[in-house]
């Protein structure tokens, strides 16, 4: 490796690690060292769950904590707090005063209300009993957020709380505790308290961290100017540790550190009566509504550990050196090797390339500690099992596309460039048998493609001319009659019925054609080729090792018609784009047309694969596996026709796709690493990674219909289907992006056209995505599909036609749009952060399915010709000159 990669290599790590001891770095603030004055006091276990005794009575107390855990609690809180809260008198913890007592503490016990009516007169009896008999207990609560959640009314409460007065001794005052707001509202409930009871809790007023504590100091005084006569009792305040956020307050462990130790300082200045919530973290109440905040609220673990340092900075994960040795373990292998490998590649390559690498492997770890640090909800714990292997395929086809940006932008030299040669370099004749398959076709476009063929400025080739089970005489016979015109250069069969589509054609063309043949060449029937096509590549078979040579496909007539616009500069970027930077390991996919095949691989092949509807890229595979070289000439040296609709675009995508996967089905274990194929592994590479954005693309709409099902259950059944997080969501939109970027970025250097032609290419080619989805799927669950033809020269379909040749993508987008505004419906889901980007992610989700309408509209709209008829043909083969 050069020294300028050893370079590249240290900064890249070092950045790695730079990044996570930046996000996190300890943060400081006002130390705390006094007692705490109360704390909301639950003794639950990890395993406890006070919600199954309460649901199911006969369920024995095994869910909840016994006396002695309870006793070993509070002697855990004795001489760091001064009092415990509690919030019923059920479930055991009317044992709490007098535990609390052995203790030197003091007990606020509470009762607890709610609809049922018959429980709350347990909790009354019971709570009058624990005033009179404990000495430590000098205030109790009735009633917790009653008002606040809508369970009581006013005139209840009020009713609840005169029956304690009259049954509690002097000396035990009585509140109830409401959020601080409800208290400006009822000045009726405050004049039957002692005191005034409030609930000041930020996190879940969507406040920022920031905002917190000046937002708690405007809720206290709002309600002292309100009440200057009565005592005010903060009932609660606190902040989670971990959890899901909560419109712009994010729940974390310096953010929880940090408010507890202002908050507490502030408190003790201005001598306020205040209990935190709460003294341990509660697992059991993420079954309450399936949000992980919940049960993080504790300034001691489940486990009964302190979660941070009053006193010196606090770091929120101090685990964080073993995520950032995972992710730079998983990336310098990949990348110490690719940069030994790319010797010719040049330093911003080098980097770019690293750093993606870098990133991928970040964001790999990021995920997966997700649960770690968000301790998620069961529900979206599940999720990520599901979609994480997704998420790693989606990831590694965004390195692949990294891969290609990088060799075709910063490798300082190409090793296999080839051009159409100068005819003089043409010493050597061998007969060429050229084959022109045609089903159906135009009889006058047919003709066009002949004339061209016949045009050759090469003297020694004939021509096949195989129409295959095309049933209208009128169509076939006029092919025919011009044939005979030509001579015996021109040969015309008319196979009806025939076997095995365009292979089962070319397959019968082998049996009639010149012995004397050694090369086989391939056209389709729209194609005008160049008088050099045979001069310029057949010297190429001069190297035995050489079994075919491609050109790419071009296209004409399309200048003055936006759809045909569109798609050629879509098929543009494959042959300027992916051939290119597949010839370089000599894993070109050979083409069914332009392309020249030496006639002896043919037959030691196999010759062509009737059972695949892909039977040129098959061949191909073959080709290379039986160790023979190819030629991909970037010269366009022949143009054929881009079809005439979105439907016949779609059509001949969906063939593509499909035969990719009988081609992986049929050879996957030739394609396998370590494995003696015949095959070199870049040759594997290419043809693994080359389809893998198509099944990128399957994964798509899965993951589309998946979010479909999804917001319908965060709608209807919110408990189980939570909002996705962020690390979910944004490798979909991720993928997206980096799609675009690739397309632009590599369209700009390779690709000789306009903005405006790269972006209309982008539209076209991301329209497809549906219809490569579903030949994937297809593919994988089905063996054969019928062959389909791509028709040419047809006429405009009607505007409505637009709709209906995208209406299943129409449909999709329409789904996801109406479930980005139904997600951001109920209660509160608006001002969540995480609902709004889910609502944005199904919005991006929808761009592929646009694309397909927008496509689909525009090849209905009429040409700049504006006619009803077919184009004329009247090119002159001989003035159709290569590109540069």
């Amino acid at each position: 490796m050069r020294l300028s990669g050893i370079v590249v290599l240290l900064l890249i790590v070092l950045g790695n690690l730079g990044f996570w001891a930046a996000i996190n770095r300890p943060q400081t603030g006002l130390p705390w060292s006094g007692t705490i004055k109360s704390v909301s006091f639950s003794p639950s276990r990890a395993d406890d769950d006070p919600t199954l005794v309460r649901k199911l009575p006969y369920l024995d107390e095994t869910h909840l904590a016994t006396r002695e855990e309870m006793d070993e609690d509070l002697a855990l809180l004795a001489g760091k707090v001064e009092q415990v809260r509690t919030y019923s008198t059920l479930e055991g913890l009317d044992q709490v005063p007098e535990l609390a007592a052995h203790h030197g503490l003091k007990a606020l016990p509470g009762a607890w209300l709610d609809e049922r009516l018959a429980r709350n007169e347990v909790e009354i009896e019971n709570i009058i009993r624990i005033a009179r008999d404990n000495p430590n207990v000098e205030r109790v609560i009735i009633g917790n957020e009653n008002l606040t959640l809508h369970r009581l009314t006013v005139d209840q409460m009020v009713r609840y709380l005169r029956r304690v007065r009259a049954a509690l001794p002097d000396r035990v005052k009585i509140s109830t505790a409401e959020a601080w707001s409800i208290w400006l509202d009822y000045p009726e409930l405050a004049r039957e308290v002692d005191f005034i009871t409030i609930h000041t809790l930020p996190f879940w007023e969507r406040v920022d961290i920031s905002k917190a504590l000046d937002f708690t100091k405007r809720m206290v005084r709002e309600v002292k100017n309100a009440y200057p006569d009565k005592p005010l009792f903060i009932g609660e305040v606190g902040w989670p540790s971990a959890g899901r956020s909560y419109g712009d307050s994010e729940p974390s462990l310096v953010n929880q550190a940090l408010f507890l130790r202002h908050f507490l300082n502030w408190a003790h200045q201005e001598k306020l009566d205040y209990n935190i919530v709460e003294a341990f973290d509660q697992p059991w109440k993420v079954n309450l509504d399936n949000n992980a905040s919940e049960k993080h609220w504790g300034i001691w673990t489940v486990e009964r550990q302190p979660k941070f340092n009053w006193i010196g900075p606090v770091i929120e994960f101090e685990e964080w050196p073993f995520q950032a040795a995972a992710a730079t373990f998983i990336a310098f292998l990949p990348v110490a090797w690719f940069l030994f490998k790319w010797r010719n590649l040049r330093l911003p390559g080098k980097i770019f390339f690293g750093v993606l690498v870098q990133f991928a492997a970040t964001l790999v770890i990021w995920t997966m500690s997700t649960p770690v640090l968000k301790d998620v909800a069961p529900g979206t714990g599940l999720m990520l099992g599901l979609l994480l292997p997704a998420q790693l395929l989606l990831l590694f086809v965004v390195l692949i596309a990294g891969i290609e940006v990088t060799e075709l932008t910063w490798a300082s030299r190409f090793k296999r460039r080839f051009t159409a040669l100068p005819p003089a370099e043409c010493k050597r004749f061998p007969k060429v048998s050229l084959h022109l398959p045609c089903y159906n076709e135009p009889p006058e476009m047919v003709k066009l493609t002949i004339d061209s063929l016949m045009a050759l400025d090469y003297p020694n080739f004939e021509i096949l001319v195989l129409d295959n089970n095309t049933k209208d005489p009128k169509v076939w016979e006029p092919v025919r009659d011009y044939c005979a015109s030509l001579g015996e250069k021109v040969k015309f069969f008319h196979l009806a019925p025939w076997p095995g589509a365009k292979a089962g054609a070319l397959n019968f063309a082998l049996t009639v054609t010149d012995p004397e043949a050694e090369i086989i060449g391939v056209v389709d029937s729209d194609y005008i080729v160049t008088p050099n096509w045979l001069k310029g590549l057949v010297p190429y078979f001069e190297n035995p090792k050489v079994g075919h040579v491609q050109a790419p496909q071009d296209h004409r007539e399309w200048e003055n018609d936006l759809f045909k616009e569109m798609i050629n500069w879509e098929y543009a970027g494959f042959f300027d784009i992916g051939m290119v930077y597949r010839n370089e390991a000599n894993a070109i996919i050979q083409h069914g047309t332009m392309t020249l095949i030496r006639k002896e691989a043919l037959e030691k092949a196999g010759r062509w694969g009737e059972w695949c509807i892909v039977e040129d890229a098959e061949l191909g595979l073959r080709f290379l596996k039986d160790g023979y070289e190819s030629v991909y000439v970037q010269d366009r040296i022949g143009h054929g026709l881009v079809p005439d609709s979105f439907m016949a675009y779609k059509k001949q995508r969906f063939r593509w796709a499909y035969g990719a996967v009988q081609i992986l089905k049929a050879h996957w274990r030739s394609l396998m690493p370590f494995t003696k194929s015949g095959l070199t592994a870049g040759q594997k590479y290419h043809f693994v990674s080359g389809w893998l954005p198509w099944f990128a693309d399957a994964f798509y709409l899965l993951f589309t219909i998946a979010s479909l099902i999804w917001s319908l259950g965060m709608v209807l059944a919110p408990r189980y289907f939570p909002t996705p997080l962020a690390v979910f969501t944004l490798p979909t939109v991720g993928v997206f992006v980096a799609k675009i970027i690739h397309h632009f970025f590599l369209y700009t250097t390779r690709v000789k056209c306009t903005l405006r032609q790269r972006s209309l290419a982008a539209i076209a080619g991301m329209g497809l995505t549906y219809s490569i989805a579903r030949a994937m799927w297809q593919g994988i669950f089905t063996k054969s599909t019928p062959f389909m033809r791509t028709p040419k020269m047809a006429n405009k379909a009607a505007f409505t036609q637009g709709f209906l040749m995208a209406s299943e993508e129409s449909a999709l987008m329409l789904a996801q749009w109406i479930a980005a505004i139904v997600v951001l419906l109920p209660k509160n889901n608006f001002y969540d952060p995480d609902v709004r980007l889910w609502s944005l992610v199904l919005v991006v989700q929808a761009m592929p399915f646009l694309a397909a309408l927008i496509t689909s509209l525009i090849s209905v709209m009429p040409s700049k010709t504006s006619t009803d008829e077919p184009p004329a043909q009247t090119a002159d083969p001989a003035k159709v000159q290569p590109a540069a």
